[in-house]
């Protein structure tokens, strides 16, 4: 009996050694890979103790079974760093999860023969994943989606004979997709998307029948067709093949899926008509074939829908009527029909049985009325009708339509008055009525003390509405933009339209207004656009419009106001237009802030106004009133005086000009950048009238010469008033900008300053900037290759400020007129860094000091008040379409449009047909290159912020451009992160621009 008890402790001393030994190999590999990674604070990690291995199996994220690790999972848990290659150590592991952290380098997972699941995606992982698939027997599940990668697709992972799911989307994996990828027949999902793949999409994939989902759009380009073999994926719940450049027609062999509830083929160039066999997919929730150059109508066959909840087919070819049965959809949702040809009336049904939530069948040539129950079922949010033949009256109930959020039915015939309530609904935030020929009154808001409204856009303008503005649209109190223009309303502008404080454009231009404008008006701070010309205002200009800080356009033309043009008024820096024509007012006209480089047309029509500008002397005889010899004896005496007063004044001059030459050492401070061979005195010369080459409202450049032959640039600051030399925060700031150092950014030199005054000393740029190159008469000089190159320097000067240099600074103000151009052309920006000083300052504030110039702001300032990164990107992709058409940011294409409006509907953003806009004045443009910046220049105008790239992808895009009429914009990983997921993008930001200018 003994010996067996012997054998039997043996045998368990033996278990328990191999049992202690592979447990200290496992945590030797965790301690290693702990090692690599990098966190901040991360009690999940910090739980993997080196001083216990026997404890490993209680570590967080760590699960065991018989004495080895079998799960690793550091999901989520914001690490970076590198996965080091003592991982494979983990042998007996089965699932393996390192998903959405930090993670870069290449990774190398092999001889894990136990592992079924891998998911190393949502990383910055780079590499080619040429891995050792074959000790990967077992695995199931790979998601490698949103790294890095960049190579031709991996054929080793054929070598996975068990692979069921298959995630290499979202990288930058190029090439072909190989043909023997349809021998992987036990996948059920695989997604390429997001990737650099070009060619044809194989056939034989069509042989994967056990695949219920695939992803192989967004950013690839195939060349032809769907193949029909996709027909015999008898087992696919989920297609999506959006956005990669297919052409061709849709198979009829798609109607055999009939289990597919999702089909996306929106953003390619497929044409022909719509498969009436589509009909035969009786699963189908949801539609998409959007973004395309479909014909014919809408097939009959697609009355067996019944399950369908979204119906998108906008931009396309389609004709003829909206069917009946669309109405008759239980459970549709979303649809979206802009953009066609589509005639008849609207289905009379449509809403009644639905849970409609968004309908947009703007665009077409719709007849008829709206239907009365569009809003039955109280759930819908837009309501997007404009740009049809619509007639008849509003109908009553949407006045009660407490869902809805958007609203746009301008650009029709409606008739009748504006339903009460409407404008005051609760969740409404923007409401478009335009161009219609509505009539009545604006109700008074029925219940002042109920929820605020949301309401932030509202245009009502040319229609036929009379009455008083009601009082209760100061209730309003998220209003940014309201246009009233070109209507019938009449009596006072109410006093109360000053609680307006977050109203950022107000038109009332065009009616019957009378009174005085009210001095409450002031109020409203965030004013960058007023207009109350062509009416019956009466009066004098209140001063109190000075207090609207960041004005830029005001226009009181063609109005009865009389009185002089308040001095306060005159002093604006932020005005760059304004137009007091065709009034009574009288006085000498201002002569300081922009008022002196308006136009003499600004002021026409008022005989009384007299100054310089107006070649019309201010007569001083009309001071007395004594005609005759006393009249002749005045004027004697008074030149006498003048004489004396202007000997004595010139004399004083002449002395103070001495005394400051021989103290301006004494009174003035230079702050040098760089060794300088010149001194604060020599800056100082440069600093009058007959120098100055520009003026804007931060400041007035004048060009200069110094001793030693080097030019300059000397600004002197305006709005700084409030900030003396003595503030160190500015000196401070002033300080950072002085040691920046890059090719393609002014180089800022010095910076002097006195008791009042700050000049600042710039590297002088011959040609001008580009808003003066480019909009000038020598416009057309800027030839193609000029301009590309204009738009990539600029973008590497960006890129720095955003990305490279400590601390990184904000531009606020990129437009054409902020980028110098050398004598080489080559671009440097300017006017950096700046403009959150002119916001701190009172005095005299203009838009770059908020968010930028008229034209250049990005949407979301909108809504926010804020700037970031991103805003500036959006000003540089404005700046490229001044680049690619010519045209000035705003004021070419007529009331209410700027220049991101009108390339998104006369392209519909799609990149072929930038030659609609390209500047007339070129020639030999490549057409590739035109698409290639217009395609650039898209991304960074797009309305969320969050899916446009950061400077450093504008630059990386920019310089990869290959004259090659193949080549496919490669978009960097983050732009990918964004526009990889394969969930359907907003196309909508084509065509619906959130910020009216």
């Amino acid at each position: 009996m003994a010996p067996f008890f012997v054998l039997i402790l043996t045998l368990f001393s033996l278990v328990g050694t191999c049992f202690s030994s592979s447990l200290i190999s496992d945590f030797h590999a965790l301690i290693s890979l702990k090692q690599g990674f990098r966190f901040e604070s991360n009690p999940a990690i910090s739980s993997w103790n080196s001083s216990n291995p026997t404890s490993i199996c209680s570590w967080a994220g760590i699960k065991c079974f018989q004495g080895r690790v079998i799960s690793l999972n550091v999901s989520n848990l914001a690490l970076y760093g590198s996965v080091s290659p003592e991982i494979s150590r983990l042998e007996s592991l089965m699932e393996l999860f390192v998903d959405g952290n930090n993670f870069t380098g290449e990774i190398n997972i092999e001889n894990m023969g136990n592992l079924l699941f891998l998911n190393i995606s949502n990383n910055q992982f780079s590499g080619n994943l040429d891995w050792n698939y074959s000790s990967l027997a077992n695995l199931e599940v790979f998601d490698a989606y949103n790294n890095n990668f960049s190579a031709l697709l991996p054929v080793g992972i054929l070598d996975l004979k068990n692979l069921k799911h298959l995630n290499l989307g979202g990288n930058y994996f190029f090439g072909e997709i190989p043909v023997n990828y349809g021998n992987m027949i036990g996948l059920e999902y695989l997604s390429l998307a997001g990737n650099d793949l070009h060619g044809k999409i194989p056939p034989e994939l069509g042989n994967l029948t056990n695949l219920r989902e695939i992803y192989l759009g967004y950013y690839n380009v195939f060349k032809g067709g769907i193949p029909r073999e996709f027909g015999k994926l008898v087992n696919l719940v989920h297609m999506d093949l959006s956005r990669c450049e297919l052409d061709g027609s849709i198979p009829p062999e798609l109607g055999n899926l009939k289990s597919l509830d999702t089909i996306f083929l929106h953003w390619n160039r497929l044409s022909g008509l719509i498969p009436k066999e589509l009909g035969n997919l009786t699963c189908l929730v949801n539609l998409d074939l959007s973004l395309n150059a479909l014909t014919g109508e809408i097939p009959y066959e697609m009355i067996n829908l019944k399950r369908l909840r979204l119906l998108n087919l906008f931009l396309n070819r389609l004709h003829g009527s909206i069917p009946d049965f669309v109405a008759e959809y239980p459970q549709l949702e979303v649809l979206e029909l802009w953009t066609n040809n589509f005639t008849g009336t609207i289905p009379a049904n449509l809403g009644l049985n639905q849970n409609l939530q968004d309908l947009d069948l703007s665009s077409n040539k719709l007849t008829g009325t709206i239907p009365k129950g569009v809003c039955a079922s109280k759930q819908l949010r837009a309501l997007i009708l404009y740009q049809n033949f619509l007639f008849g009256s509003i109908p009553e109930d949407l006045g009660t339509c407490s869902s809805l959020v958007r609203v746009r039915l301008g650009q029709n015939y409606l008739n009748g008055s504006i339903p009460n309530g409407f404008i005051y609904l609760p969740e409404l935030n923007f409401i478009e009525l335009q161009n219609n020929m509505l009539s009545g009154t604006l109700s008074e808001r029925a219940n002042s003390s109920s929820k605020p409204t949301k309401l932030g856009q509202m245009n009502l303008s040319n229609n036929q509405l009379s009455g008083f503005l009601p009082f209760s649209l100061s209730n309003l109190s998220s209003l940014q933009i309201l246009l009233l223009s070109g209507n019938n309303f009449s009596g006072p502008i109410p006093p109360s339209i000053g609680e307006l404080h977050q109203a950022l454009k107000l038109d009332l231009s065009r009616n019957f207004l009378a009174g005085r404008i009210p001095p409450e008006i002031g109020n409203c701070v965030h004013l960058i656009y007023l207009d109350l010309s062509q009416n019956s205002l009466s009066g004098s200009i209140p001063p109190e419009i000075c207090d609207i800080r960041i004005l830029n356009y005001l226009n009181l033309s063609r109005n009865h106001l009389n009185d002089t043009i308040p001095n306060s008024v005159g002093s604006m820096k932020s005005l760059t237009t304004a137009d007091f024509s065709f009034n009574d007012l009288s006085g000498k006209l201002p002569e300081s802030g922009e008022f002196s480089v308006f136009n003499a047309s600004s002021f026409a029509g008022n005989p009384r106004l007299c100054g310089s500008l107006l070649h019309n002397p201010c007569n001083v005889t009309a001071l007395t009133s004594k005609p005759g010899k006393s009249h002749g004896a005045f004027k004697l005496i008074f030149s006498l005086g003048l004489l004396m007063c202007s000997v004595v004044f010139t004399a004083a001059a002449i002395i103070k000009a001495k005394s400051f030459k021989k103290n301006a050492s004494e009174s003035w401070k230079m702050s040098a950048f760089q060794k300088l061979d010149f001194t604060v005195s020599d800056v100082l010369e440069c600093v009058k009238d007959g120098n100055m080459i520009g003026r804007g409202g931060g400041g007035i450049v004048f060009h200069g010469k110094m001793p030693n032959g080097v030019e300059v640039a000397v600004k002197k600051l305006l709005g700084f008033n409030g900030i003396k030399s003595h503030d160190h925060g500015f000196r401070a700031e002033i300080r950072t900008l002085g040691n920046i150092r890059h090719r393609n950014i002014v180089r800022l030199l010095a910076f002097c300053s006195s008791k009042d005054t700050n000049l600042l000393v710039y590297e002088y740029m011959r040609n001008g900037s580009l808003g003066e190159a480019l909009h000038g008469k020598k416009g057309g000089f800027l030839s193609w290759n000029i301009r590309y190159k204009i738009a990539l320097d600029a973008a590497k000067g960006l890129c720095y400020l955003h990305h490279d240099c400590s601390p990184l600074i904000l531009h606020r103000d990129v437009k054409s007129n902020n980028i110098l151009l050398d004598s080489s052309f080559e671009a440097h920006v300017a006017d950096f860094g700046l403009a959150k000083f002119l916001v701190d300052e009172g005095a005299s504030q203009c838009m770059s000091a908020i968010a930028g110039s008229y034209g250049y702001i990005a949407p979301e300032y909108a809504y926010t008040l804020k700037v970031d990164e991103k805003s500036d990107v959006y000003s540089f992709g404005v700046v490229l379409l001044e680049l690619i058409t010519g045209r000035r940011p705003v004021g070419e294409f007529g009331e209410g449009v700027d220049i991101v409006s009108w390339i998104k509907q006369a392209t519909n953003c799609r990149r072929e047909q930038v030659t609609d806009i390209i500047d007339s004045r070129l020639t030999a443009v490549p057409h590739e290159e035109a698409m290639h910046l217009f395609f650039i220049a898209m991304l960074c105008i797009q309305e969320n912020s969050v899916e446009r790239p950061t400077m450093r992808e504008v630059v990386q895009i920019l310089s990869e451009f290959p004259r090659s009429p193949d080549f496919n914009p490669r978009l960097p990983s983050s732009i990918s992160n964004r526009r990889r997921n394969p969930e359907k993008l907003n196309e909508k930001m084509c065509r619906e621009s959130y910020f009216l200018v």
